[in-house]
């Protein structure tokens, strides 16, 4: 038995040595993939100190809420404001016209009389509520007060820029605004209950403190390379499929099977000696992703991924991954009749099942309807996997519901495989 199944090892990895380019590919392609990703997600898990976005600011108030918001904008290491295009001052269709084009992602425009009638309005504000306190002079509270209409302050977004983009930098112009808004009114009162009756404190009472889970004191904070590394790592496993279903159709169309079954071996003994083969193929896969974040990211400015303590942990997931993708791989290659229906259909299905697993959108951002069909993806088991060994340091037994499903998936597809074998050589 086990001198059989050693052959069927040495026959698939003799079937692999004939497309040597097509293994090479196997392994590049999720090395350049993940480099690539990494890199370019970095930056979107670190400050952005580095690399200012450079926005456009129209000033039509020229008054002391404008200044402040000029300033603040300019210390918040995120925007680098653009007033002039030309040596000329903008206006507001030169911003706007300027900002549609894609030319800038964001043009702000502060409204005229903005600082003049905001301490207007604050000056009607606080005189109603002193005067009702009988601090004011009666005749001045009976004056009728003039009408001053609200101000807005316009944003023009380049059309192709995200939504999440969007409302951080609303949020973050709201929040300016409304403590330019309160120190107005602070100031107001200052001036109204006489000059140095009172001291009021302008920092915020409120604030918000991100508590960070720790390890040995160390505190673990996810990185680019700690979500791209495992997303992709399973990415590549799984598209071992291509390859392993295109060489169960060869088998069968080329008689390779038929001669096999003639002979006292088993289709059970053949489907061991395919796990085994490519389960050693895709450790492969992850080792060298793991190598490459390991020692090749840090000398391209990135950060290399940590993997003490967890390397032992992951191997199992891997591993487990892919058994998952192996099942996969040997159920359409049974099913599939010809190379043209196993190939596009195997890299098709990998892709759906890679994007409703979380490997490029989270799942916390889809639709709830997609959510619940993201628990149905075996990508997604192992993700989480993953994951919870790098990110939030389980046990092994914690993990085991994960690859159970992992596992169970692997027993059920190849079951199925055997099972339609069966039932198609008996008719």
């Amino acid at each position: 038995m086990l001198y059989k199944i050693w052959m069927s090892i040495v026959k698939e990895f003799l079937l692999l040595k004939r497309d040597l380019g097509g293994l090479i590919i196997l392994f590049i392609m999720p090395l350049v993939l993940v480099i690539t990703v990494t890199l370019i997600q970095d930056s979107t898990f670190k400050t952005v100190s580095d690399s200012k976005i450079p926005i456009l600011l129209v000033d039509n108030d020229k008054g002391s809420v404008s200044k402040t918001v000029f300033e603040n904008l300019e210390k918040s290491n995120l925007f680098s404001v653009v007033t002039r295009i030309d040596n000329k001052t903008i206006s507001e269709d030169v911003a706007r016209e300027n900002v549609f084009k894609g030319k800038f992602q964001l043009a702000i425009i502060i409204p005229e009389k903005l600082s003049s009638d905001l301490q207007a309005k604050v000056d009607q504000n606080v005189e109603k509520i002193v005067s009702n306190l009988g601090f004011a002079d009666s005749t001045a509270a009976s004056e009728p007060q003039r009408i001053i209409k609200e101000k807005e302050v316009k944003l023009y977004f380049d059309p192709a820029v995200q939504m999440s983009f969007k409302n951080a930098v609303m949020s973050s112009i709201d929040k300016m605004i409304s403590q330019i808004e309160t120190k107005s009114i602070y100031t107001t009162f200052e001036k109204q209950l006489g000059e140095g009756s009172t001291n009021f404190e302008q920092k915020s009472f409120i604030s918000f403190k991100e508590i960070i889970p720790k390890i040995n004191n160390k505190e673990i904070r996810p990185n680019s390379v700690q979500h791209n590394v495992p997303a992709w790592t399973l990415f590549a496993i799984f598209f071992i499929v291509i390859p392993l279903s295109i060489n169960i159709v060869k088998e069968k169309s080329q008689g390779t099977f038929v001669r096999l079954r003639t002979n006292p071996v088993s289709n059970l003994v053949v489907i061991i000696g395919k796990t085994i083969t490519y389960s050693v193929i895709c450790m492969i896969q992850f080792y060298m992703m793991v190598a490459v974040a390991v020692f090749l990211f840090p000398s391209i400015g990135l950060p290399s991924l940590n993997i003490e303590g967890h390397l032992a942990l992951m191997s199992v997931v891997a591993l487990f991954s892919g058994f998952a993708a192996i099942g996969f791989g040997i159920l359409l290659g049974t099913i599939a009749s010809t190379q043209e229906q196993s190939a596009p259909f195997g890299a098709t299905s990998v892709i759906i099942l890679a994007a409703i697993g979380g490997i490029w959108v989270p799942v916390f951002a889809m639709p709830k309807i997609m959510q619940i069909i993201a628990k149905s993806s075996p990508m997604n088991w192992g993700l989480d996997a993953f994951y919870d060994v790098l990110l939030r340091n389980v046990s092994f037994l914690e993990i085991i519901p994960k690859i159970s499903l992992l596992f169970l998936f692997f027993i059920l597809t190849t079951a199925i495989a055997l099972f339609y074998d069966k039932k198609k050589r008996a008719v």
